[in-house]
């Protein structure tokens, strides 16, 4: 009995992510390009964007465009995510949107900038807000790893918490 327990204690210890690792399934999504193929979906795309933005940030919604939603903050050492949202036209027709939060917290950021990321694309391609399976923490409450370098919003990749 004196062996298992250390055992399985390790065991237990070893199913945990350390912190600052991302789900590689999480990332997955996070990553994933947005990109939508015409007019009318790229609509609805942007309507949604908007809604998840002001449905989840804690910061004053700025500026909305016909290519920028754009969220205050961050600022004064909070751990609340401030977002960028871009559309882009391509030249052969599709739109990318992309994803770009960050907060200004050196204990990192609440929600987690990758769940957040893979949460937001989820819904805004099907306009359904879904749980990220595999996410550490859930995208709407999490206690995030430690800050690391912002990502770009352009090429789909999520962004990471920044500090000041």
């Amino acid at each position: 009995m004196k062996r298992t327990l250390p055992i399985l204690l390790c065991a237990a210890l070893a199913a945990c992510a350390p912190p600052g690792q991302v789900n590689p399934d999480v990332m997955q999504i996070a990553t994933a390009p947005l990109t939508c193929s015409d007019k009318p979906q790229c609509d609805i795309w942007w309507q949604r964007a908007q809604d998840w933005v002001r449905g989840h940030s804690k910061y004053e919604v700025q500026t909305v465009t016909d290519t920028l939603i754009q969220t205050a903050g961050p600022g004064g050492g909070k751990r609340a995510l401030a977002y960028e949202i871009t559309r882009t036209h391509n030249s052969d027709g599709t739109t990318t949107i992309g994803f770009a939060a960050h907060c200004d917290s050196s204990l990192g950021c609440k929600p987690d900038p990758w769940a957040a990321g893979a949460a937001f694309k989820q819904y805004v391609r099907t306009g359904i807000e879904q749980p990220i399976q595999g996410a550490a923490n859930d995208a709407a409450d999490t206690s995030a790893a430690p800050a690391q370098e912002p990502a770009s919003a352009v090429s789909g990749a999520a962004p990471t918490a920044s500090s000041p």
